[in-house]
């Protein structure tokens, strides 16, 4: 069974940065497609970045220029830099598979706000 862990979420004022990272016990990490997804309020949760198992990389125009996706393979763990926030990135973020599993960890809260 997968289990997702992610972390690194916090408050952060408008323009500034995060990184978030997912441990992912899965012992086939490497050779799987990742995604990281938001969740905001009152909105369905969204696909923003994925990365394939080569490294290719993919985003969704409200975070393109502004977020970076990446692997450590040897870690089984993904990671999400998030710079130049602004208040609409405010969700609960997700990691999962692509395309996703049934089951999602707890998600780490990201706030911006002045």
């Amino acid at each position: 069974q997968v289990q997702l862990v992610e972390s690194g979420g916090g408050l952060v004022q408008p323009g500034g940065s995060l990184r978030l990272s997912c441990a992912a016990s899965v012992s086939i990490f490497s050779t799987i497609a990742m995604g990281w997804y938001r969740q905001g309020p009152g909105k369905q949760r969204e696909l923003i970045a994925q990365i394939t198992s080569g490294g290719r990389t993919n985003y969704a125009d409200s975070v393109k220029g502004r977020f970076t996706i990446s692997r450590d393979n040897a870690e089984s763990t993904l990671y999400l830099q998030m710079n130049s926030l602004k208040p609409e990135d405010t969700a609960v973020y997700y990691c999962n598979t692509r395309p996703a599993l049934p089951s999602w960890g707890q998600g780490t809260q990201v706030t911006v706000s002045s």
